[in-house]
């Protein structure tokens, strides 16, 4: 029996005895949950941490590592190369965007992977180098259920570590200002979002990050990209300078709605203001780049460390197009292997700035498989091979009881000034399709024996 095995069936058992099989601590941890204004944003009820063990968490950070350097080697050469950045399948505003240096290295950017660790087997179907949602939402959950009676117990047996990382995030923001040339000691941060109407702000994730910069001791605000201009060579909010511009605010929503003279466009260029993340950076996310990583004619330069990384970690992905192209050793027509192997494969839309569907084809009879791909052919979709889920059984509170639920676990390792600090973990329920009340995050833990 493995640490994780063991631990989870002695907190099963804790769980479904006196006193705590009353539920009455469940409720009261409901209660700090909306206390820390942690209810607004989907949040499994999940009655049980997820954990990972020492051992899988060393080995997630290990892969993650050698990982991200093979993105950043083919980010480099997408950048100095035409023919691969047209790869990429961006707009033209993207393109233009992603010409523009953001005044700091690539290593100090923010981001997060996609990841999923079934029976030992890891893989990374996708790398978003955009502001990291959940890192606040996480490290409060963590807290809120390390102090929960049942966890309480439970740490007399085993040690639990949370996997925090605001402070991770805050410090990666401060260096890419250093390295954009910022000389304020204290400079100040504002976030941009577009809230949709009639949402108070304090329902975002953003207005608890501006409370954990402010309780950092460093002025912050939460604004619109309506409500800032550019003069004298300064960004500003009213009377309010801005030294960095968190930009929780994705790229393709803020073109639809402004052009490249924007006030934000103009500061950005001039290195006016330092933005984190870049509109680079959003830009060369696109999933397309895992196409390019997969493709041995691209990376056949590549440290042998990061051809291993990738073969190993990193599953065969394709933009969609009705073209031949290669698969293995071998050469395929990509919409006849597409039709061929459909139980093995799934599609994504290139971006996650879209509304665009994402399709399994387990989960997809052949005719709706044709009619997917047709519209992936249309519109900018890449064709992966599916990876096996992690999965686990969690309890969880439905309708005031105690129920066990298969679930599976996506893990979301931040990436905060190039290496992994904390980490977000997604419940779904397992058989099913689309969201339900059960789905959302699910706080995080180290696991170790004491």
């Amino acid at each position: 029996m493995t640490l994780a095995t063991e631990a989870i069936a002695r907190y099963h058992k804790l769980i479904e005895s006196e006193p705590y099989i009353e539920l009455g601590w469940a409720g009261a941890l409901q209660e700090r949950l909306r206390a820390a204004k942690l209810t607004n944003h989907p949040m499994s009820p999940v009655l049980r941490p997820h954990f990972l063990t020492s051992r899988d968490h060393a080995a997630l950070e290990k892969a993650a590592a050698t990982v991200l350097s093979a993105i950043r080697r083919a980010e480099e050469m997408v950048l100095a190369t035409p023919a691969l950045l047209a790869r990429l399948q961006l707009l033209p505003a993207e393109r233009m965007l992603a010409a523009v240096d953001p005044g700091f290295s690539p290593l100090t950017m923010t981001g997060v992977l996609d990841a999923s660790l079934h029976n030992g087997s890891l893989r990374f179907l996708g790398h978003r180098e955009t502001s990291p949602s959940s890192v606040i939402y996480s490290d409060l959950l963590a807290d809120v259920y390390y102090d929960a009676p049942p966890v309480k117990e439970f740490r007399k047996k085993y040690k639990l570590t949370k996997l925090a990382g605001g402070k991770h995030l805050l410090q990666g923001i401060l260096k890419a200002y250093k390295e954009c040339g910022g000389k304020q000691k204290k400079p100040s941060i504002a976030i941009i979002e577009s809230r949709p109407p009639f949402q108070p702000p304090e329902a975002s994730e953003n207005a608890l990050l501006v409370e954990f910069f402010r309780q950092e001791g460093y002025a912050a605000e939460l604004i619109a990209p309506e409500h800032v201009e550019y003069r004298g060579g300064v960004l500003r909010h009213g009377e309010h300078t801005i030294d960095i511009l968190y930009r929780a605010l994705r790229l393709q929503e803020f073109l639809v709605r402004f052009d490249l003279n924007h006030p934000i466009v103009r500061a950005y260029k001039d290195r006016a203001v330092c933005m984190v993340n870049s509109f680079r950076s959003e830009a060369i996310s696109k999933r397309a780049l895992f196409d390019l990583l997969t493709d041995d004619a691209v990376t056949a330069k590549f440290p042998a460390a990061e051809r291993k990384a990738i073969k190993d970690f990193i599953p065969w992905t394709r933009l969609v197009q009705a073209a031949k192209t290669t698969h293995g050793s071998r050469t395929i027509d990509l919409p006849d292997f597409a039709m061929k192997h459909r139980a093995k494969l799934v599609l994504k839309p290139n971006s996650d700035s879209t509304d665009l569907q994402t399709f399994r084809g387990a989960d997809t009879d052949d005719l709706g498989w044709e009619k997917a791909l047709r519209q992936a052919m249309r519109s900018p979709y890449v064709i992966q091979e599916a990876a096996e889920s992690g999965r686990a059984v969690f309890p969880l509170l439905q309708y005031g009881s105690l129920v066990m639920k298969d679930m599976h676990v996506e893990m979301h390792p931040h990436l905060l000034g190039g290496k992994i600090h904390g980490l977000s973990s997604w419940l779904s329920v397992a058989g099913t399709t689309g969201f339900t009340t059960l789905s959302g995050l699910a706080p995080s833990f180290l696991l170790e024996n004491k």
